[in-house]
């Protein structure tokens, strides 16, 4: 009996030490199963009938105020600065005189062209009557031979070329005499004067680097903004669009989108476009950033659900749809954003049910109770 009692007592320890491992075992499956029915089977999450709707949007962006003309004046010919009748904030018209220049040696070859002028035309007038002359007398037979004829006509012929070679160079150097006056190409300011009475002028690079004047219109302004390749869609021509500068608080502005470049950027990948501005009280200035707020109106109506709804993960966007009680994954691609609702486009229909917050909790094939 001594012997078999710690026998005893060992086959108990190792029956209780069995029978707590079956149990342990039975309460892991038991678990397990409880944790995979909560998983295929989730509570039924808010959700919402698609319909189909017109999203309107507004979009912010900077652009800039330019002149709607501005050009650098240079000198034509090289001359010195005889008078300046303009200067930095000068309001000038159309054609209005700016500044007279002063070259001797053009009018010396306007002088010298003129004489030779004078010296052509009595030339190309003895030749002429010459030939008149020799040709009334040809009508009498036998008097004048063809070939004194036509020697008189080519003398003629000479000579009218000649004139008007003469004509040509003297025009040159009158044109030349009429570009040392500096005049307006049109209405503006004067916006810099780089020269002073007797400054020596001439073409860039030849006597001054820099303009005479700078000419910008401010009765007329463009405003330029780009816009991101997403958004182009949206905009036309005759659109019109409101837009604020820091420097006038509280006051907004108006235009209309009159030009657009008609391609990307390769730089910024947006289009160009152009308003003008009408800006004759002058309180806007060329060089102002502008805040610009343009509508964008959709044509087409699309699908429009709410921001949550859309889930963006690693591998794709994606909206939650209920079909027969299980949760499907739809891809779906993201148009405008604006008020907390999304534009999407993808494998859908009207009357589809639609997770309204999508989580990549929800796995594409489980149960929704």
């Amino acid at each position: 009996m001594k012997i078999n009692k710690p026998i005893t007592l060992s086959a108990f320890a190792g029956s209780l030490l069995f029978a707590a491992i079956l149990t342990g075992c039975s309460s892991k499956e038991e678990k397990t199963k409880q944790d995979a029915k909560v998983t295929d089977s989730l509570p039924a999450p808010p959700s919402f009938l698609l319909r189909k709707g017109i999203l309107s949007s507004t979009l912010h962006i900077p652009g800039e105020l330019v002149s709607f003309q501005q050009v650098d004046l240079y000198a034509k010919v090289n001359s010195f600065v005889k008078k300046i009748y303009v200067d930095v904030g000068s309001e000038v018209n159309e054609g209005q005189l700016l500044a007279t220049m002063e070259a001797p040696e053009i009018n010396s070859q306007l002088a010298s062209g003129e004489s030779k002028l004078q010296s052509y035309e009595a030339l190309y007038q003895a030749s002429k009557a010459t030939y008149d002359r020799l040709l009334e007398t040809s009508k009498t037979p036998g008097t004048i031979s063809p070939n004194e004829l036509e020697l008189a006509l080519a003398k003629q012929n000479s000579d009218l070329a000649e004139l008007n070679a003469a004509k040509a160079a003297n025009q040159e150097i009158t044109d030349n005499k009429n570009y040392l006056e500096i005049r307006a190409p049109f209405q503006g300011v004067i916006t810099s004067r780089n020269v002073s009475a007797g400054a020596y002028v001439g073409p860039s690079g030849k006597g001054s680097d820099l303009p005479l004047f700078s000419l910008n219109q401010q009765n007329k302004l463009r405003l330029q903004a780009a816009i991101p390749a997403d958004y182009t869609a949206y905009l036309h021509n005759k659109s019109a669009i409101n837009f604020t500068v820091n420097g006038i608080a509280g006051k907004q502005f108006t235009a209309k989108i009159a030009r657009s470049s008609g391609a990307l950027d390769n730089r910024l990948r947006a289009e160009n476009i152009e308003m003008d501005v009408d800006n004759t009280n002058k309180k806007l200035l060329p060089g102002m950033v502008a805040e610009i707020s343009i509508p964008m109106f959709s044509q087409d109506s699309t699908f429009v659900v709410p921001s949550t709804a859309v889930v963006s993960s690693t591998e794709k966007t994606f909206v939650i749809k209920k079909q027969d009680g299980k949760a499907q994954w739809v891809s779906v691609r993201k148009g405008r954003s604006a008020y907390d609702s999304t534009e999407i486009y993808g494998a859908l229909s009207v009357g589809d049910r639609l997770v309204i917050k999508g989580s990549e909790e929800i796995r594409d094939g489980s149960a929704i109770q």
